[in-house]
């Protein structure tokens, strides 16, 4: 009778010390290989900083695009532009302005790996685009389509020349 008694005591005993040491091992792993996420190199860190920079500014480009041809028919349209069409301007606005945080957020970035000129040139784009929107409004019709795209080129331009910058030090980083 000892034996029924404590064969089934034994079993149990290994099981939970089995179950024990899988959870032990598991936890090991898990931390092991999170410790090795952070154990990037300074470069592969750096570029993963500058894709984070490029996420953000083409989240703001492509908000912008909506925002800016919105406003745009607006003007073309003046008074008869559709209220549906106004509420998804309001919409885009308030999408574009949450998105100009993710722009403060890049900037910091480039700030942090010490790139003072890409810095300067997307903070010199979102001036633009701050300028484009107190110049750019629904219902103002003394504005004409030429100014309308000499705005947007400029802020075109400064996009063009923050990738220009931007995929120069991606290039580097990734040659290194």
């Amino acid at each position: 009778m000892p034996a029924d008694f404590f064969w089934p005591l034994l079993q149990n005993t290994l099981q939970i010390a089995l179950g024990g040491a899988i959870a032990l091992a598991t936890a090991w792993c898990v931390l092991r290989f999170k410790h090795k996420d952070h154990s990037t190199s300074p470069g592969e860190r750096r570029l993963m900083i500058l894709e984070e920079v490029s996420r953000e500014v083409g989240y703001v480009n492509h908000c912008f695009a909506r925002y800016s041809s919105l406003v745009i028919e607006s003007t073309r349209f003046g008074q008869t532009w559709p209220g549906a069409r106004k509420l998804e301007l309001e919409r885009v606005n308030a999408e574009l302005v949450e998105e100009f945080k993710k722009l403060a957020d890049a900037e910091a970035k480039l700030l942090m790996l010490g790139e003072k000129t890409m810095e300067k040139t997307l903070r010199l784009y979102a001036a633009k685009i701050a300028l484009f929107r107190k110049q750019v409004y629904v219902g103002r019709q003394d504005i004409s389509e030429q100014e309308i795209s000499d705005l947007k080129a400029t802020i075109l331009t400064l996009r063009e020349q923050f990738y220009d910058l931007l995929s120069r030090r991606y290039d580097r980083l990734l040659a290194v």
